[in-house]
């Protein structure tokens, strides 16, 4: 009885990891989201003077990134026009990170007209991220 409990909770543990690793790598091999803007340091604050912007602070080494990327992608598809979604590459942009105290990646940034209004840090699930620029709209 007790080994084949166990064997159903191994069966199921590893199910949900399959399932995961799966719904992970179809988002990971998604192509970039037309709807986000690339800014560097040159151009940040030109795209972000005006209304609210999402910005993702991330760089190509960075494992979460690549997870948090695609789900930026979506905001991005789902926002269209009504927000400034952008990514910028900490590595290339040190001037801009720097400027905003980006410690750690990813972290996502929200500014109103310019100004930084809310910060996220770590990987943030979609939804988290649309309730978080909601005031802002």
């Amino acid at each position: 009885m007790g080994s084949t409990i166990a064997y159903i909770i191994s069966a199921a543990v590893v199910g949900y990891i399959l399932y995961n690793f799966f719904v992970v790598r179809k988002r990971l091999n998604k192509p970039p989201s037309e709807n986000v803007k690339i800014v560097d340091d040159g151009n940040f604050d030109g795209i972000i003077g005006q209304g609210v912007s999402l910005v993702d602070f991330w760089a190509a080494w960075c494992g979460p990134c690549k997870i948090q990327g695609p789900i930026v992608d979506e905001v991005a598809d789902e926002l269209k026009d009504k927000a400034n979604i952008c990514k910028l590459d900490v590595d290339k942009n040190q001037k801009t990170a720097k400027k905003y105290g980006i410690q750690n990646i990813p972290t996502m940034l929200i500014f109103k007209d310019g100004k930084p209004v809310n910060k996220l840090v770590g990987v943030k699930p979609k939804a988290t991220i649309l309730k978080a620029l909601q005031p802002y709209f």
